[in-house]
């Protein structure tokens, strides 16, 4: 397939590829690890958590391209659930609040 001259074709080297993927495979076992090493509560929680982001998001920007792409899509793609995660955020501290405040005034 011959490119024409106003196009750009991008080749990422396999070892990008190879590199991610040996990566996602040694945090993968770092979070199988929380599990055989009996980690209890908000510890728990927290390294799964923060495990599972960082796999989401080497995923997303190597595997899918987002790394190369321009700041605008990346924006117009990474922005709407961001506000999301904001909002039930505030929903989820709001309730928090409510919950604590009949605690005290209701007992």
């Amino acid at each position: 397939m011959s490119s024409t001259p106003g196009t750009h074709q991008q080749q990422h080297p396999i070892g990008l590829y190879l590199k991610v993927w040996l990566l996602l495979f040694v945090l993968s076992a770092l979070s199988y690890m929380v599990d055989y090493y009996q980690f209890h509560g908000l510890l728990r929680w927290s390294l799964i958590t923060i495990l599972m982001l960082v796999k989401a998001g080497l995923i997303i920007a190597v595997f899918m391209h987002m790394a190369w792409e321009r700041l605008a899509l990346v924006t117009a793609i990474l922005l709407p659930p961001t506000a999301l995660l904001v909002l039930v955020w505030l929903m989820w501290a709001e309730a928090e609040h409510t919950f604590l405040s009949r605690l005290f005034f209701f007992r």
